[in-house]
């Protein structure tokens, strides 16, 4: 069985680099990257003079910023500031295709508002396919341009933030949730997390809401959704009742029903499962 982990540790073998199918910059602005990553490897954490949007044609990966953990499966992309440090993992092979938007022409297309943080967004069918059409060879100045206003458009009306687990930066907080995500599926008491990391159960509760936006309660649930997305997006195999069990939910709906309580989907309509 595969770990439970929302942080999949990568393989010991250093992966390589599959294939770089196009790197080239665009009259746009935009420098366009499309690589193949094998499952397994990680990109440590590094930070760019441009902002960026990667997206995952194929696969699932995990963005990782000072805020906190972004799970992004195939139909997220997550928006990465300039200047921003962040690590990838990849949690299945990927396709992955990365836009560098030069901030010069951000603010000058004055398309820079709200892209100051980072931020996935639900990739529609729209933005799929004017994502993809960037990487046709065969576009010209004007295709291009038209595409990539496309995107920026997409962007401002698709943000969705229930793939992200929020990581506190207190010390004591810090480290409950460390041991939270090690162990996502564990049933946390607040009591004996908090002896663990040497403050009372008090003072734990209301870090983890001035820290997170979220009670410890619901932040829980949120890391146990998490792994549960990551299963799916990388176990063709596992379950919808398999993954209820082994997370510790009494029964299919009362996971279905925390599952869309995050997502506002069902395991079974995210994963087109069968609940068996």
């Amino acid at each position: 069985m595969l770990p439970m982990t929302v942080l999949e540790t990568p393989t010991s073998e250093k992966p390589t680099l599959r294939e770089v199918r196009s790197n080239h910059r665009s009259p746009a602005g935009v420098h366009l990257v499309a690589r193949d990553y094998p499952r397994g490897m990680r990109i440590d954490p590094h930070l760019h003079r441009e902002a960026q949007l990667i997206y995952a044609a194929r696969g699932t990966m995990q963005v990782t910023t000072p805020g906190g953990r972004w799970l992004v499966p195939p139909d997220r992309a997550v928006w990465v500031p300039a200047g921003l440090e962040h690590a990838i993992d990849l949690l299945a092979d990927i396709e992955m295709r990365t836009l560098y938007f030069d901030l010069a022409w951000l603010k000058r297309e004055q398309r820079y508002d709200g892209l100051t943080r980072e931020f996935v967004v639900r990739v529609s069918p729209l933005l799929n396919q004017a994502i993809l059409a960037l990487f046709d060879a065969r576009n010209t100045a004007e295709r291009t341009e038209l595409l990539v206003r496309l995107v920026m458009l997409e962007l401002h009306q698709a943000e969705d933030s229930t793939t992200f687990v929020p990581l506190p930066h207190e010390p004591r907080c810090r480290r409950a949730a460390m041991i939270v995500l090690d162990d996502p599926t564990g049933l946390h008491d607040i009591e004996t997390l908090a002896r663990e990391v040497g403050t009372s159960a008090r003072t734990l509760s209301r870090l983890f809401s001035t820290q997170t936006q979220l009670s410890f309660k619901s932040w829980c649930q949120r890391a146990r959704i998490a792994a549960a997305i990551q299963r799916l997006s990388i176990d063709a195999n596992v379950s919808v009742k398999q993954l209820a069990t082994q997370l510790g939910y009494a029964s299919v709906p009362a996971f279905s029903a925390a599952f869309r309580h995050v997502t506002g989907r069902t395991p079974t309509e995210f994963a087109g499962k069968d609940s068996s």
